[in-house]
Formats: structure tokens, C-alpha cells, sequence
């Protein structure tokens, strides 16, 4: 099978799977808690601007996170959790 003919393949298997149609893909499902972002960014003793700076995102954002105007997804989310587990892992990393 050529390149061409894999990437074909690939794609039909993912529209199928789209579709609700078994595949035999791998499906694998991932829980991320749900993070209370002032109480991560206190147990790490750094004010709001430094925090939002140390995981690279705005204050603003950092704000919205915080009076739960917003809720961090994706990176972020996973990136809170892992800072939620071990508070000085933010100062270990950037030094």
C-alpha cells in the first residue's frame, strides 16, 4: 500500500468512525478534574501576574479563570492539574 492509498484509508475510517460505524479503532478517554485556578496559583505563592506569566497565558485570562467567567481547557486544564499535584513544579521548570 502506497502512501496515497494509506491516507485514504485513514480518512474513511475516520469518517465511518464519525459516523457512529465501528471501526476497530482505539478510543481512548481521558478525564481531566476540574480545576479551582486561585487555589492552584495560591499554593504556589506567586501573585497573579507572575503566575499568568509562568504558564503563558494573560492576566486577563488568568482573571476570567479565577471568578470562573472562563474555564481553562485543553493544555491549560492539563497543564492546572499537573500544577494542582505539585505546586513547585512551575519554579522547578523555569529556573
Amino acid at each position: 500500500m502506497n502512501v496515497y492509498e494509506n491516507l485514504v484509508e485513514g480518512l474513511n475510517e475516520a469518517i465511518a468512525f464519525s459516523e457512529g460505524k465501528e471501526t476497530g479503532a482505539r478510543v481512548h478517554h481521558l478525564t481531566v478534574p476540574a480545576i479551582d485556578v486561585a487555589q492552584v496559583r495560591a499554593s504556589t505563592g506567586l501573585s497573579q501576574s507572575a503566575f499568568a506569566q509562568s504558564i503563558g497565558v494573560a492576566k486577563g485570562t488568568l482573571l476570567n479563570w479565577e471568578h470562573g467567567r472562563r474555564h481553562p481547557t485543553g493544555p491549560a486544564q492539563v497543564l492546572l492539574a499537573m500544577i494542582a499535584r505539585k505546586p513547585s513544579v512551575v519554579t522547578e521548570l523555569l529556573r
